[in-house]
């Protein structure tokens, strides 16, 4: 008889990695980053000074609207029940500051079973000053539901959001940072995907001044399925952050991350640094993840990074792909030549790029949403003479 990997010890298994920092909810074990480390290097801290001080984020976060479906809550808790619920502990010093310095935490929770058939969208308006908060959201064993957490306004704002996802679940749960200029948004996102659940995330910056997410995944049992997209569009003097992890720590697995942005205007800076960890016991598992930078305008600067760390030869597939440049001369060409006008053509190629992403989110008011603000971006360059030929 064959034994069986021991998943909940891999679970627990901590690896020292400059590319994975160790989870902690205490702040002493996050210190004030100098721009040394590694998974600061990219970022430009003077502008989130304001998310760093131990006296910077506090308060009760976002003024938050939603309209709830039958059977689903939305309470604050305590921060001690917060942790206990947690995906994951927090794995940098804003997150950290999140979960502490905030009055309290809340849960949205959907109870086991429960399917709900329209989206649960919560949006989040800022305020003044550095606000902190710590959202958990839970998915019962067996439920479906589409959750969108959009954030408006103008905030200082650190973030810990965690979705715990209970076994056979399906659930799409979508950001959208449509931030006014000014806003700053710093946190850390956490998902636990149950056992053959089906988990969707997609992540949408499209607004504020500076935005930078860590974006954690693991499992909680074999059979779980996670799908991970990304759209991003950087303007000049922007910097939009992502930092994905996905921890295959549980055999038979599969993950799929697709990060897709544009940039336009002077200073404009994007930076995606990717990694997926195959553990030991994670046999039997298949992943892959892309990233993808359309340049728009001179000016800019696309950092992408992906990695892919193999403990076992035992696996379906795993891989990685990253790609920056300009608008494609062939496509550009092709269009023109069948009499459409250049400004046209480049709307339609940058159109095509981020189209393929967003219809598979598979949420239309989401969808809808986001190619309205692709076209909204593309206003501001199509036909001008900065605009990469």
């Amino acid at each position: 008889m064959t034994a069986l990997p021991n998943v909940a010890e891999a679970i627990e298994t901590k690896i020292a990695s400059h590319l994975h920092p160790t989870p902690s909810w205490d702040v002493a074990d996050h210190p004030v980053p100098t721009g040394r480390e590694e998974v600061w290097r990219f970022t430009p801290l003077r502008r989130l000074a304001g998310l760093l001080s131990d006296d910077g984020p506090s308060g009760h976060g976002l003024d938050w609207s939603v309209e709830l479906p039958a059977g689903v809550s939305l309470e604050p808790i305590s921060l001690e029940r917060a942790r206990e619920l947690a995906a994951e502990a927090p794995i940098d010093r804003i997150s950290a500051l999140a979960a502490g310095n905030t009055d309290h935490a809340v849960r949205l929770d959907v109870p086991a079973g429960t399917e709900v058939e329209g989206p649960i969208v919560l949006t989040g308006a800022g305020q003044d000053g550095a606000v902190a908060e710590h959202m958990v959201i839970t998915v019962g064993a067996g439920a479906k539901a589409t959750i969108v957490l959009r954030y408006t306004g103008v905030a200082t704002f650190a973030d810990k959001t965690d979705l715990v996802v209970g076994d056979g679940a399906s659930v799409t749960f979508v950001t959208i940072a449509d931030w006014d200029a000014g806003a700053v948004h710093g946190g850390h996102h956490a998902v636990l995907v149950g056992r053959d659940a089906r988990v969707r995330v997609v992540t949408a910056s499209l607004g504020g001044d500076v935005v930078r997410l860590a974006e954690t995944a693991r499992f909680a049992g074999p059979g779980g399925e996670l799908e991970q997209f990304g759209v991003y569009f950087v303007d000049a003097g922007q910097h939009i952050e992502h930092r994905l992890f996905v921890d295959h720590n549980a055999p038979h697995t599969r993950s799929r991350v697709d990060y897709r942005g544009a940039l336009q205007g002077a200073g404009a800076h994007s930076v995606w640094v990717g990694d997926v960890l195959i553990r030991k016991v994670a046999e039997g598992i298949n992943t892959y993840e892309t990233n993808k930078n359309l340049v728009l305008t001179d000016g800019c600067r696309a950092d992408s990074v992906p990695n892919l760390e193999i403990e076992t030869g035992e696996i379906e597939g795993a891989g990685h792909s990253s790609t920056t440049g300009r608008f494609d001369d062939e496509q550009l060409f092709y269009l023109r030549s069948r009499g459409i006008g250049e400004d046209e053509a480049r709307r339609l190629v940058v159109h095509g790029f981020f189209a393929d992403i967003i219809r598979r989110i598979g949420v239309a008011e989401v969808e809808t949403r986001l190619m309205a603000a692709v076209e909204s971006e593309l206003e501001i360059i199509v036909g001008h003479p900065g605009a990469a030929q």
